[in-house]
């Protein structure tokens, strides 16, 4: 279990490196206006992401064990290229975007679920290497892309942004889909099986995803007050501190997927909770300890690497740091109740957020700007992992001090490294 966390964590390192060169690329060629424009692209993009998740996303990991691959592959295909189509559409509508907006909203993110739904079976079957290599490829791709662009081509458009991604996700896509076609899973015409798999399919999902739908809003709602009540210069300093703070996540992240996937294959899933538990009180440790250098991070640093007007993303990164670090941990007692399929506490937790994120947001946007929106993000994360802390205890049987990171812990953890144990 250690070497596999490690392992992932170390495609997770390199992937969130390659992100970085991305926000790197587009704040240092398009300025704080042209990177409001690309985050908002990106926003509108991951939410129409999730709501393809509605049938499929992370579910796809649950059922595959035990269902064949192709019986779950066409209805998540099928939903993917509805809510794409439908999705843009709808953005178009209510939004003043262009119609070529529109277009490549919709084309790119139907590129990314597809490869998306790919990864997901594959790490559903334990094919763990592949979807390291290519999770790590795609964000290779994008930020080569944009190298190539701005830096050779010296297209400083965010057109630029549009076509690398169609190279990042196209590519994967491809080779995923012939890793897919290599599994011994055969194609069968029992129209009944692959009725029964994707109704299935639809039911986990929309219990699993719910909460990812609302995580996103509490996530990213203080993206569009932003963009409404301030500017996109504003918007574009915001996304880049959000995105150096979150960036921390690929810590919590990585343990929690592999719990994930280790839960929902465990036969004793009562003795997998022992290990969740030291995986959680050592992942709280590893963000405390990421945030606390993140916050030491000088404002004059972030100008030096970014560009001037981006030192004012310190402020934004002390307001969010709380934040960080409290959803952080969350994020484990989140993968359990996922993993036991008990949705409804996540739903609720990240209800309860949206509803602290809103209020929160629209007042102080207003008299704090960008500042204000990282105050309401912490706000939000610190309701909702409060909710799924006292629920995650209870479950666990376990006492609040159990859930906190101790020497013990530290211990246990050089030992196994020396020991090189899995």
């Amino acid at each position: 279990m250690l070497k596999r966390i490690f392992q992932h964590f170390a495609a997770r390192v390199l992937t969130a490196g390659l992100s970085f060169a991305v926000v790197w690329l587009t704040a240092r060629y398009l300025g704080a206006a042209g990177r409001g424009q690309v985050s908002l692209f990106f926003t509108d993009m991951s939410g129409l992401v999730l709501l393809a998740g509605l049938v499929g996303g992370s579910s796809l990991i649950y059922l595959v064990p035990r269902r064949n691959v192709w019986h779950l592959l066409p209805p998540a295909y099928g939903w993917a290229v509805m809510v794409s189509v439908a999705g843009a559409g709808a953005v178009y509508l209510l939004r003043p975007v262009t119609p070529e907006y529109g277009l490549h909203l919709g084309a790119i993110t139907l590129v990314q679920v597809l490869l998306s739904i790919n990864l997901f079976l594959l790490l559903g079957r334990k094919r763990e290497w592949d979807y390291n290599a290519l999770t790590t490829a795609q964000a290779a791709l994008l930020a080569g892309a944009l190298a190539l662009a701005f830096g050779a081509m010296h297209w400083l458009n965010i057109r630029a942004y549009y076509y690398a991604n169609y190279v990042a996700y196209g590519l994967p896509w491809l080779i995923s889909t012939g890793l897919l076609l290599r599994l011994p899973d055969a194609w069968t015409s029992h129209r009944a099986r692959r009725r029964v798999a994707a109704r299935e399919l639809a039911r986990h999902s929309r219990g699993a995803h719910l909460s990812n739908l609302l995580s996103f809003a509490n996530y990213r709602f203080g993206y569009y007050a932003v963009a409404y009540l301030a500017d996109a210069r504003a918007l574009g300093i915001l996304s880049v501190g959000v995105a150096l703070a979150e960036a921390i996540w690929l810590i919590p992240r990585s343990t929690a997927l592999i719990q994930y996937v280790a839960l929902v294959n465990a036969a004793d899933k009562r003795g997998q909770t022992y290990a969740a538990l030291r995986g959680s009180r050592l992942t709280l440790l590893a963000t405390a300890a990421a945030v606390g250098l993140l916050a030491a991070v000088p404002a004059a640093w972030l100008a030096a690497v970014f560009g001037p007007e981006f030192g004012a993303a310190h402020g934004v990164i002390l307001a969010l740091a709380p934040g960080i670090l409290i959803n952080g941990a969350g994020m484990q007692a989140s993968t359990y109740f996922s993993g036991t399929a008990r949705y409804r506490v996540n739903n609720r937790a990240a209800l309860l957020g949206l509803v602290v994120t809103v209020p929160v947001s629209l007042l102080l946007v207003p008299r704090l700007g960008m500042v204000g929106a990282a105050l309401g993000m912490t706000a939000s994360y610190t309701a909702s992992v409060a909710y799924l802390f006292w629920h995650y205890r209870r479950a666990m049987s376990a006492e609040w001090p159990d859930l906190l990171p101790g020497w013990g812990d530290v211990r246990w953890l050089a030992l196994r490294l020396m020991r090189n144990e899995e």
